[in-house]
């Protein structure tokens, strides 16, 4: 709601006049002041506007390496995949260097990741997989276990645990969730961890009773004594 002294300035053409007056001789008196808020303005949106243009023209080129990068790894051309072939692509591995900022970036890094786990090269795929970050509904509980799925080939299976566990809590799925949990379950049978492992397992049951692992997880519990 107005004040009266709004109102007053809104009703009487002589209070208006003499605030704008007042309004002109602010600006005229301080006009280094207001140009230089102005430009500061002006150089942030003229900032953002570049950025949001440098980032799309960049991922377009990413793009137009990620998709022959993919066609090799469908085609289990593994290294030309990953390094590229001095043609259509330069390879995951560059893709994720050079256009970290775009999506096709960080894309790249789960592909990189995912290849080197198929290579046995462990470690890389643990460097490449955590650097992957997505907010969707698979593709990161996904990201999750195979960093899990790495560290267990490196028997560390602590932390090949912890992963599992951030798959299955990540957005759970009838599909996939109790996978993962069999994963997590199998991770804590490795550390003798039984009590933790048969968690994993009764979840599965009493969560995803439709699911395939079902089965497996009784079996599991059963060979663990417990039924």
């Amino acid at each position: 709601m107005a004040n009266k002294e709004e109102i007053k300035i809104l009703e009487s053409a002589e209070a208006l006049q003499e605030k704008l007056n007042k309004t002109q001789a602010f600006l005229e008196n301080n006009k280094k002041i207001v140009s230089a808020v102005l430009g500061g303005i002006v150089g942030i949106i003229a900032t953002i506007v570049g950025y949001n243009w440098y980032v799309q023209q960049q991922n377009e080129e990413a793009e137009n390496q990620l998709f022959p990068a993919i066609f090799y790894l469908e085609k289990d051309s593994l290294n030309k995949a990953l390094y590229g072939d001095n043609n259509t692509t330069d390879g995951f591995v560059a893709i994720a260097e050079n256009y970290s900022s775009t999506r096709a970036g960080n894309l790249a890094n789960f592909y990189a990741g995912f290849i080197f786990l198929k290579k046995g090269e462990f470690d890389k795929a643990i460097q490449y997989l955590k650097e992957f970050d997505a907010n969707d509904l698979l593709v990161q509980a996904r990201a999750y276990c195979l960093i899990g799925d790495a560290y267990m080939e490196k028997k560390e299976y602590q932390n090949a645990a912890s992963f599992y566990e951030k798959a299955a809590s990540y957005k759970p799925t009838e599909e996939f969730t109790p996978i993962y949990l069999l994963k997590l379950g199998l991770a804590y049978e490795a550390q003798n961890n039984l009590e933790k492992a048969n968690q994993a397992y009764t979840r599965i049951i009493e969560e995803f009773e439709n699911s395939p692992e079902v089965e497996k997880a009784k079996k599991s519990r059963a060979r663990n004594g417990m039924f």
